[in-house]
């Protein structure tokens, strides 16, 4: 049996284990038309989770997180989530494409002004550094690099919804929109991968 079949398979006692504690203290009881309670069936009921809370001295907002992580596979050695491998190649991407830029002269606007400077390289070695090491920990799954990811992805859609609501054109409301929803999508499914990255490998070793 391989290391992911005996997490599967431990996974599946702990979630009958879960369920078989308020499917024990309700089995045989029915409701008022005569059925098996949610209960009995398996599938705890608010009321059942409030007990089940009250008996651990928890919360029912931690049991929900408990039962959301058992449904999780930890990752195995040298594996990688499929949005970790994209924002490891965005954040390579946007890092040589940061350096090569300043090195073919490329000039930015300066605030409001027409005028155009060419950045000096304390404003373009930090960015691309700071991608470059990101996208590298992301490679490796690296639990630090993928949550400075996220981070910079909840900034850009900051920012971009900030620009879509001043848009003055619709080319320009447009994209900025793509901006918004790639960002927002790539953020979203980070929050799975940050907590399958948590979870303890084969061997228990962690992230």
């Amino acid at each position: 049996m391989s290391s992911r079949d005996r997490k599967r398979a431990d996974r599946r006692k702990r979630k009958d284990r879960s369920a078989a504690r308020p499917a024990a203290e309700e089995s045989g009881k029915l409701d008022d038309s005569g059925e098996t309670t949610a209960s009995a069936a398996g599938d705890p009921s608010p009321t059942d989770l409030a007990a089940e809370a009250e008996a651990r001295g928890v919360t029912k907002s931690e049991i929900r997180n408990e039962r959301a992580r058992e449904e999780l596979e930890p990752l195995e050695e040298g594996e990688r989530p499929l949005v970790v491998t994209i924002g490891a190649v965005l954040s390579i991407l946007i890092a040589a494409s940061i350096l090569i830029a300043w090195l073919a002269g490329v000039k930015v606007q300066v605030g409001n002004t027409d005028i155009n400077e060419r950045p000096s390289a304390f404003q373009v070695f930090p960015p691309a550094i700071l991608f470059a090491v990101m996208g590298y920990g992301m490679m490796r799954a690296r639990y630090w690099a993928v949550l400075g990811f996220q981070a910079i992805m909840a900034i850009i859609m900051i920012g971009a919804f900030l620009t879509l609501i001043a848009a003055t054109s619709i080319f320009q409301a447009v994209s900025t929109a793509v901006v918004l929803v790639g960002a927002g999508a790539l953020f979203w499914f980070t929050v799975k991968a940050l907590a399958r990255i948590q979870m303890p490998e084969p061997g228990g070793r962690s992230q």
